[in-house]
């Protein structure tokens, strides 16, 4: 090897073996930094980390960098060769730097360079200011990664998926060290690129830095500890650069340091929200109306601030809140403003030329619906993300900054994909993961704490960058303190977890509690909103011992669609809460309103919280629309179409004959539990007697009608009972002064005629129902609803725990589920309240040959012939998919996870639980199929 400090680079440059294909190397072999053949990792690491011009920390972050890529550069096969003797630079090609036609192509195999490459390359840069003078070609960072991307899709089914993991060490490098200007300005001049490549030469910068720091030689046994200790160093960070494909390689602790795996995100080409009733105006401000919540554990301003747990040696890392980052978590982009030009709304779905009818704008009903200005979305945040102002302690009345949480629009919003097209429509199950997302802004937390230079750059973004030391100071007591917090929750949650015990009503005995994944979809939302109301609220209020009212989050659903549900007299699964207004304040105290349950406060402030009681009322107003009956129709927010007229193959088109069919079988089999369909004239004609128009199930409450759905015992269903056992089974305690005192008042106020319950321990359905009571009824005195007013939005439903099937009916024990009337079933895939059945066509299916394993999330493609999610029994998972299991990894039944009963096996009767009708052939199976696509 040459000397650097000894000679100077040479004129014209050594000439370079064709089989090293890397421009940078071909550089410093080319000047004689580095010799052709085997080189020590030390020497190249050493080498390229003097290039860069790197000092300190970032210099050695660079050389670990750098020799950890060395490490591999020969192929898998090689690496201990690599370790021990070193990189071989001129056996380069076919090697994973290659990267076999997904590269720029400049260089050819045999070493000549192609102009055309070149001039492609210029293609995607602009022109620059020299810093030296004059202009010049030359591409910025985000030219760069352009430039990348459309190499990747050059190279179509050539391409792998580590190869953009090997692209953030080839062109960013090279604008690190040999771009001109600074910050964002900072470009990589062609110019030099064309030198590069053609004669093998660096800028004089580059050559200076180098030939100023010698590298000597290392011995055999620096050699061989010094690749070991990089390959280990180089594992590590490479997981915390790349989580989404080595996180789930990572033991214990360690991977609970790396942000959890995401799916690609995939660009439609096109996307399309469906009509449903609700004007343009109407939908945006669902997306994005505050219902009061504080979801996110800081406030708004700081988690605009917080950057992704991903480490980037060379560029920043993106914005948590990135919408293209948000959207790998299963949420759905959504504009800035309706108020805007016809281009962007279709870009967001909106403003598509398959609307047919222009709904009235709520806000101009009659009686028009006042819900006030329309909600924000000023930064361009994903559907169900919405800015809490005006933000008061609940405790002390003090006003704070705004806060970010999540609406109702998070959860209830849904979206499929079909060969690169998006479908969305309000209402139905989103397929998100709110484990993914709670569990990553922690992390993003975290890293900007202990990440060199990221609090730097979160106090810039939070203060302004000439914010005082002290300042400074103070911030990051201030999101240290809520760091320390979620850890010492997490802590205290799986410590607490792990001395509990549940029954299983499957094997009949106890057995320790642990979480069921929830994954894409799913949510264990019942269990969710007890712990955060009889726990960590009453922690955050100054109380302590009551981490005992933890439970496993072990009951995870399916997002039910919420179209339809104000006429019903029950919406969730478990038919657990009639009264609306507690249905939906409980779901804003479970995704976190603030809430006061201090006893060292005024009275006055005691139950006092941060939820909007008017948006929630206005959001139900929204959803309900007039009544339906004597009508025979519903208004509101209606069940989406099933979109035949967007698609053009035949795989979407509607089979009439099939759907006459359909229609025979459904009054045959479906009928008894779903009722008859809301939407199908055809069918009330053919089927008066089976109409859902004119059945006794609608029971006048006040001065409507609401349908009484009919509910089925959860043992002779045969489907998973765990979501049904939560209220059934679980108890909390909570403390003497709160006087929640279920019996006295939700008798008083709704006549409930309970027995006698204890004031601190009882019943966790009757707690949840008198503590959300209490609070809203706080809520509304404190927004000053008038009385009157206040006895409109209550109405007449009432407050009280299920009395069971109404009429009564034969053997059907406690815990029941409620059977939901099909309208819009096409939308809501995978099936049953767990999401435990991919498709229709095997919940049609006898319940012993569904797929007992499949994975959900990351755009998978709807399957119109099915109508719901083709999948494999057993498949492989894609990066950042969530699996779907009957079975945990041991072989034994996973908690909450079973996707049998409703089966279509035989005659129903005595001793055959789960079995609701007989075999179907697979044609009745697809006539039944077909007509369901209609309602």
């Amino acid at each position: 090897m040459n000397d650097p400090a000894a000679k100077p680079p040479f004129n014209p440059s050594i000439e370079v073996s064709p089989n090293n294909p890397c421009p940078f190397l071909r550089g410093l072999v080319g000047e004689g930094f580095l010799d052709g053949g085997t080189v020590p990792l030390r020497t190249v690491s050493q080498t390229i980390a003097n290039a860069s011009g790197e000092v300190g920390l970032k210099k050695t972050s660079a050389r670990i960098q750098v020799r950890g890529v060395a490490l591999i550069a020969n192929g898998a096969c090689h690496i201990l060769q690599s370790i021990f003797w070193g990189a071989q630079l001129n056996r380069l090609r076919g090697g994973p730097l290659d990267k076999l036609g997904a590269g720029s192509r400049i260089l050819g195999v045999d070493g000549r360079v192609n102009e055309d490459e070149i001039a492609r390359l210029a293609s995607f840069g602009s022109t620059c200011a020299d810093p030296d003078g004059g202009t010049e070609t030359g591409l910025n960072a985000s030219q760069i990664q352009t430039f990348m991307k459309d190499n990747l899709k050059r190279a179509g089914n050539q391409a792998r998926w580590y190869y953009p993991l090997l692209m953030k060490f080839e062109w960013p490098i090279l604008l690190k060290i040999m771009g001109k200007g600074q910050g964002d300005d900072r470009y990589l001049s062609v110019a030099e690129v064309r030198t590069l490549f053609n004669e093998r030469k660096f800028p004089d910068k580059v050559t200076q830095r180098v030939v100023a720091q010698p590298v000597t030689p290392p011995s055999l046994i620096l050699r061989a500890a010094g690749g070991l200790v990089a390959a280990l160093l180089v594992f590590g960070i490479v997981a915390l650069r790349f989580p989404d494909q080595f996180q789930p390689m990572l033991p214990g602790i360690l991977g609970d340091l790396v942000a959890p795996p995401l799916p690609k995100l995939v660009e439609p080409r096109a996307a399309y929200w469906l009509e449903q009733n609700w004007a343009l105006e109407d939908r945006h401000w669902f997306h994005h109306a505050s219902q009061g919540t504080a979801t996110f554990p800081v406030p708004y301003r700081w988690f605009m601030a917080l950057e992704q747990p991903r480490l980037h040696f060379f560029a920043k890392p993106g914005m948590l809140h990135d919408s293209d980052h948000l959207q790998r978590f299963g949420f759905i982009p959504s504009p800035q403003t309706i108020d805007t030009d016809d281009t962007t709304l279709r870009r967001f779905g909106y403003a598509n030329v398959y609307d047919k009818t222009k709904p009235l704008p709520a806000r101009l009903w009659d009686p028009p619906v006042n819900w006030g200005k329309q909600a924000e979305n000023i930064d361009g945040l994903p559907v169900g993300f919405a800015r809490m102002t005006g933000v008061a302690d609940p405790a002390t009345g003090q006003l704070g900054e705004d806060r970010i949480g999540l609406t109702c629009a998070a959860c209830h919003t849904g979206q499929i994909h079909y060969k690169g097209i998006d479908i969305r429509f309000d209402g139905g199950p989103a397929m998100t993961d709110l484990r993914k997302l709670e569990v990553t802004t922690g992390l993003s937390i975290a890293y900007t704490l202990y990440v060199p230079g990221r609090f730097k750059r979160f106090a810039d973004r939070v203060l302004g960058p000439s914010a005082s030391d002290a300042d400074r100071d103070a911030l990051k007591q201030q999101l240290g303190a809520i760091g320390t917090f979620l850890v010492d929750w997490e802590k205290t949650y799986a410590k607490t977890i792990a001395g509990k015990t549940r029954f299983n009503e499957k094997t009949k005995r106890d057995e320790q509690q642990q979480d069921t994944e929830e994954g894409y979809g799913r949510l264990d939302a019942l269990n969710r909103i007890g712990n955060q109301v009889f726990s960590q609220d009453m922690t955050l209020s100054g109380l302590s011992g009551f981490e005992k009212n933890l439970h496993a989050k072990d009951a995870p659903v399916s997002f039910p669609p919420i179209w339809t549900v104000p006429w019903l007299k029950y919406a969730q699964y478990d038919a657990s809460i009639e009264q609306p207004l507690i249905r939906n304040a409980g779901e804003a105290l479970g995704v976190t309103a603030l809430l006061n349950l201090s006893d060292k406060t005024p009275k006055d402030a005691l139950f006092r919280s941060s939820m909007d009681i008017n948006n929630l009322n206005w959001i139900e107003d929204l959803l309900k629309g007039s009544a339906p009956l004597p009508k025979k129709q519903l208004s509101g927010l209606t069940s989406p179409k099933w979109p035949s007229d967007i698609f053009g193959d035949d795989a979407w088109k509607i089979d009439g004959d099939r759907v006459n069919r359909g229609r025979k079988l459904y009054a045959e089999i479906c009928v008894e539990c779903h009722l008859g369909p809301v939407n199908d004239r055809k069918f009330d004609d053919e089927f008066p007697d089976k109409s859902i128009w004119s059945s006794p199930r609608w029971e006048a409450i006040g001065d409507a009608k609401f349908l009484n759905e009919v509910q089925k015992g959860v043992k002779g269903m045969g489907t998973d009972p765990a979501q049904a056992n939560v209220l059934a089974t679980r108890t909390v305690q909570v403390p003497g002064f709160l006087k929640l005192d279920p019996t006295q008042n939700l008798n008083a106020w709704w006549d409930c005629k309970l027995p006698d319950i204890s004031s601190t321990d009882m019943p966790y359905s009757v707690g949840l129902m008198v503590l959300v009571d209490i609070v809203s009824r706080k809520a509304m005195d404190d927004a000053k609803i008038d009385p009157k007013v206040q006895d409109i939005w209550w109405g007449k439903r009432q407050n009280c725990p299920n009395a069971g099937p109404q009429p009564a009916e034969k053997n059907e024990p406690a815990p029941w589920y409620r059977a939901r009337p099909l309208n819009g079933v096409w939308a809501t895939a995978p099936y049953l309240h767990n999401g435990s059945v991919p498709s229709l066509w095997w919940m049609l299916t006898p319940a012993a040959e569904r797929p007992k394993s499949f994975c959900m999330g990351g755009g998978r493609d709807y399957d119109p012939k099915q109508v719901g999610f083709a999948v494999t029994d057993g498949e492989s998972c894609k990066t950042g998919q969530s699996r779907f299991s009957t079975r945990a990894s041991d072989g034994t039944e996973m908690y909450g996870n079973s996707n049998a009963g409703h089966s279509f096996d035989g005659t129903p009767g005595p001793g055959k639980d789960g079995t609701i009708g007989r075999v179907l052939k697979e044609q009745e199976r697809y006539d039944l199929i077909e007509y369901l696509k209609t309602l």
